[in-house]
């Protein structure tokens, strides 16, 4: 607990943890981008420069604040600006086309957003598009015309001390919340609690302060670290979950953080190795293109204690080339922005577990502490028995207050403190956690395993000329794990061009949804229900289906 001025108890925050570091050993590094290269003391004093200088800019404690931010330490320092003001960070991910990032805005309800220079037109669209407004604030200096909010926290009257009057959030109210799809101009937002966060203080509280290995205990993607010794890469979006949860778990326990500002496999395994990184977490792809580089061999980084790998489905046999090349030192995690920690298999488990019981390295772990998994059936009343596949539903501290704004599809997701995760999957009679497929229709690709939402996507090719119904499934690729394709059913003699269509996918929606192929039919394939039948198409079109136990 934190004694406040008028000597009353508050509860201790996140925020409270990183800054009883910062506060400490301040020549210490903090925080790493480049040349870049902040001491602890020096990132507190930015820290709460940034909190006035949003301060001067009308923002109030329950303010909400979209962030659309580049890989950057001063994206890190600015969303811990925004809860250190009592405020609400709503990360704004890259991955929208226009449409849809100006609905999340509104959705949201931002007050202001804050954008990186190499993003201000698309913001500057986002934000014009709203109907409330938002004031548009800059990362540094750029050609819109916004207040640059670090030329703001550098000017010589901004304070250096701490913001006072911020009063701590309550135990319902939404503190961050992250995007998760939706239909076209509908996104879901997933809004958590500051119990998210005491989950990580928590765990960085519970682990050795002499130096010694860490406990076992795990939330999901982050493993526990060694307060003081770590130095962690953060090599995924920021303003994605693991991106975040990986920035703050690292100052939380007082380690060095490093921003990697893009993934490129060369410039990732040196920073690896010139940095003496000990932690990371990637996204398959991405551990991929590691294991592929001419450089990456064994013994190439002695420093590196633990990766994490997680976001999409991994293959076993790459993840057994990983502990050939890197040693013992690979674990995997399961979350989603609705739950930002499930399941977690830590490095040592993995690899004595797996040794005994191939099949493990399908798998994605066991539920990590506090949390709860069950498998039910097809309308989530009934748990079943081991081994048979069902929904994954889960509850715990990290499982999401609901959908902000949204209490149709908070009840549609949430029912008596347990999520339906849209994933299906199966347990083992020893608790390990199997996933088979996702029934949210999710393709998770690209180069940083990033989500395409299948319903945005048939929601947008559905205005087009000609097209009576249309499926967007992904199909194994051999560099992303997944591609796009989609089957469209065209109406009698339309002339419909795939090369067309693609483009107006990508001026819509962006890169990551164009399709690498189009299939025209007569009709889609439907299940006994009238609803089109995905599996059919991927058995019938690329040879897929669905695992089973």
């Amino acid at each position: 607990m934190i004694v406040n001025a008028q000597g009353r108890a508050e509860p201790r925050t996140y925020l409270d943890r990183i800054l009883e570091h910062w506060h400490k050993d301040e020549n210490a590094e903090a925080l790493v981008q480049g040349a870049q290269r902040l001491t602890r003391g020096e990132a507190r004093r930015r820290l709460f420069r940034l909190g006035h200088a949003l301060r001067r800019q009308g923002l109030v404690p329950g303010d909400g604040v979209g962030l659309f931010l580049a890989n950057r330490v001063d994206s890190v320092l600015v969303q811990l600006a925004v809860h250190l003001i009592g405020c609400r960070v709503v990360f704004l991910p890259p991955e929208p086309g226009p449409g849809e990032l100006a609905a999340l805005v509104e959705q949201s309800g931002a007050r202001a957003v804050i954008t990186d220079p190499l993003f201000a037109d698309r913001a500057a669209d986002a934000a014009g598009r709203s109907l409330h407004s938002p004031a548009l604030l800059s990362l540094g200096p750029c050609a819109r015309q916004c207040t640059d909010v670090l030329a703001v926290a550098d000017a010589a009257d901004c304070p250096e001390t701490r913001p006072d009057g911020v009063p701590a959030p309550g135990a319902d109210e939404a503190v961050t919340v992250l995007y998760t799809g939706g239909t076209l101009g509908r996104p879901k937002l997933a809004a958590h609690s500051h119990r998210l966060y005491d989950v990580l203080v928590d765990l960085a509280e519970e682990t050795p302060q002499d130096g010694s290995s860490p406990s076992t205990r795990s939330t999901g993607f982050f493993p526990p670290m060694t307060p003081g010794t770590d130095r962690v890469l953060a090599a995924t979006l920021l303003t994605h979950g693991s991106g975040h949860l990986t920035s703050i778990q690292a100052l939380v326990t007082g380690s060095a953080l490093v921003v990697l500002p893009e993934f490129e496999a060369g410039a990732a395994l040196a920073v690896l190795r010139e940095e003496r990184i000990t932690t990371t977490m990637f996204v398959p792809p991405m551990l991929y293109a590691v294991l592929d580089h001419p450089e990456c061999e064994p013994g190439v980084l002695p420093e590196l204690r633990r990766i994490v790998v997680g976001g999409a489905a991994t293959s076993p046999s790459r993840l057994q080339q990983a502990v050939e090349v890197f040693g013992p030192v690979l674990g995997q995690g399961y979350g989603q922005s609705e739950a930002l920690g499930i399941a977690a298999f830590g490095a040592d488990d993995l690899a004595s577990e797996a040794a005994r019981r191939p099949e493990l390295w399908r798998s994605c772990g066991r539920a990590i502490a506090d949390v709860d998994i069950e498998i039910r059936d097809e309308d989530s009343a009934v748990a079943l028995p081991v081994l048979q596949v069902g929904e994954v539903c889960v509850r715990g501290d990290t499982v999401m207050l609901g959908y902000y704004e949204d209490p149709k599809r908070t009840a549609e997701a949430l029912h008596e403190g347990w999520l339906r995760t849209g994933d299906m999957g199966y347990l083992d009679a020893e608790g390990y956690l199997y996933l088979v497929d996702r029934a949210k229709d999710i393709i998770v690709t690209g180069s940083t395993s990033d989500n395409v939402y299948s319903r945005v996507l048939e929601d947008f090719l559905l205005t087009l000329p000609g097209v009576r119904n249309a499926a967007a499934v992904g199909v194994p690729d051999e560099e992303y794990g997944e591609a796009v394709q989609i089957f469209l059913a065209t109406a009698p003699d339309a002339d419909v061009d795939p090369v067309a269509v693609a483009a107006a996918v990508t001026r819509e929606l962006g890169d990551l949804y164009t399709p690498r192929k189009t299939v025209l039919l007569d009709r889609l394939p439907t299940t006994k229900v009238g609803k089109v039948d995905k599996k059919a198409l991927r058995a019938e079109w690329t040879g897929g289906g669905t695992v089973t136990p």
